[in-house]
């Protein structure tokens, strides 16, 4: 039977965002609240409508860890999203989420981690998730916001996707990628290249010709890459930071 790993991140972040509910009591007061049973619905119909799409299959949901193994890398990742206020349920659905679906988390890991993990480790897997960023996985993705059907990406199309992220950055996870290169620029670059060592040569020239080391380029490609199998230590739990190819 097919197994739909799941970024439980993303889907409890939208059941608690689309159930908070603000109430105007008069006189200025404001009160913002929610109630978990409609949280649970929301996740439980999000779950009904992927089987009605794709088939029976098992759920495994992937939470990240409070602690972030990128941080080591380059303390200021995520760091723009200190103090932004999250939903108000999301903590207590995430909990709900480990005891009604035994939802996983490893420390120091994010949930892409644990689902590129998961799924270049064991066949019979599909990605859920509508974060780009698993995009990168060598593996079948299937994005509920945008995708009529779960799709392969290739091994060459994922570091494809992992290097034109090395080189455009990231402003929600906050990694800049190379000075003045977005999309467009990035598809230049990586036009006509084919292996990763190929790619990785075009994004160091790329850094080189901004002033910036092959270690600054190195840095930035270690928090953009989304662990596969071959990044991470079963025996001790820890991450294997990317290094590239020789």
């Amino acid at each position: 039977m097919t197994t739909y790993l799941i970024d439980a991140d993303i889907v409890a972040f939208k059941a608690a965002a689309a159930t908070e509910q603000a109430v105007d009591w008069g006189d200025g007061f404001w009160t913002l609240h929610g109630y978990l049973n409609d949280a649970e619905a929301y996740i439980e119909n999000y779950f009904a409508d992927l089987i009605a799409k794709l088939g029976k299959g098992d759920l495994v949901l992937y939470l990240s860890d409070k602690e972030n193994w990128r941080k080591k890398i380059l303390p200021t990742y995520k760091a723009n999203r200190a103090g932004t206020r999250k939903p108000l349920l999301l903590p207590v659905i995430c909990e709900w989420m480990r005891t009604r679906y035994l939802a996983k988390s490893v420390p120091l890991l994010e949930a892409d981690d644990l689902l590129g993990i998961k799924a270049t480790k064991d066949n019979g897997c599909i990605i859920v998730s509508e974060d780009k960023d698993l995009k990168t996985i060598p593996a079948t993705v299937f994005n509920p916001a945008k995708d009529a059907e779960p799709h392969k990406i290739t091994e060459q199309e994922a570091n494809y996707n992992f290097m034109f992220q090395t080189l455009t950055g990231d402003k929600t996870d906050n990694y800049s990628g190379c000075p003045s290169i977005g999309p467009k620029t990035a598809e230049k670059i990586l036009s006509g290249t084919e292996t990763l060592e190929d790619m990785w040569a075009a994004v160091v020239k790329s850094y080189s010709k901004q002033k910036l080391s092959t270690e600054v380029a190195l840095q930035q490609a270690q928090v953009a890459r989304i662990c596969r199998a071959s990044d991470f230590n079963f025996k001790t739990k820890k991450v294997i930071p990317w290094t590239p190819p020789i």
